[in-house]
């Protein structure tokens, strides 16, 4: 996600300037510089904790660590999460010390699509943040795709359920229709095409249309024709309440997540 978030800054007119990398592996950081042309450290600088940003990119279970370096020296930073499950109290509460004020704190969820510029994220802002602060977020995480506000933190456990695991969800029916591509006798790369372009024109047209996704089912099924036929199977199989028990189920298990990670 950093290097997705890194690369679509660079395409959005930030300069190599603008972005510091903390990167411990080297490897990592060459490939950070040869590709992006940014500036990668091994460790924080003078001039990180000089910064008007601070992108939060790491695994949940490395964050407190990676934290450290950073204990009490943050004031009118602006500190944007995007590890997954983390709280904005949690995180506030790594960062801070006694005396020292709490950071202006962002938390978001992008999801998978954001490494090819189009992903979604929910995005949630701790009070002390402006609309200025906001804006800046904004900025940045539009780098990747669009983005959706969310007034209460806890609300970014639904957004998890729905589009941080949805992507799972699309390349599982990507995966069935496929299968049945096969099944009815055509060639692996011929399946593949009819279910990803399929896919994909289809979420194209109802991002175009101003009719809901339900006014567009109705539009294409025909009484008594074959997709009437095959909604019905589908409707018959309960997929339908499935797949809202199944973003039911991830929203449960990332407020599970979050009690967890930020339990130390």
């Amino acid at each position: 996600m950093a290097s997705a978030l890194i690369g679509g800054m660079r395409e959005r007119g930030f300069g190599n300037a603008d972005i510091t990398v903390i990167e411990p592996d080297a490897s990592a950081r060459e490939r950070l510089q040869a590709n992006y042309g940014v500036t990668a450290l091994a460790a924080p600088g003078s001039s990180v904790f000089d910064s008007d940003v601070l992108v939060l990119a790491v695994k949940p279970q490395q964050m407190k660590a990676a934290l450290v370096p950073f204990v009490g020296a943050l004031r009118e930073t602006l500190v944007i999460s995007v590890a997954a499950g983390l709280r904005l109290v949690d995180i506030g509460r790594w960062l801070g010390n006694a005396g020292a004020p709490t950071p202006r704190l962002v938390r978001c969820m992008p999801n998978t699509p954001a490494l090819v510029g189009a992903g979604v994220t929910g995005m949630f802002a701790a009070p002390g943040v402006d609309a200025d602060g906001r804006e800046v977020a904004e900025r940045i995480l539009t780098a990747v795709g669009s983005i959706v506000w969310v007034d209460f933190e806890s609300q970014l456990d639904a957004v998890t359920g729905i589009s941080g695991s949805g992507p799972a969800y699309v390349f599982h029916f990507i995966e069935a229709l496929e299968t049945a591509g096969l099944t009815q006798g055509f060639d692996a790369a011929s399946a593949r095409r009819l279910a990803v372009d399929t896919v994909l024109g289809a979420a194209r047209l109802a991002q175009a249309s101003e009719d809901s996704p339900s006014t567009l089912r109705e539009k294409v099924t025909s009484k008594g024709g074959t997709t009437a036929a095959a909604l019905a199977h589908l409707a018959a199989t309960g997929w339908h309440d499935a797949l809202i028990g199944a973003v039911e189920a991830a929203s449960a298990r990332s407020r599970e997540l979050g009690e967890q990670l930020g339990q130390n």
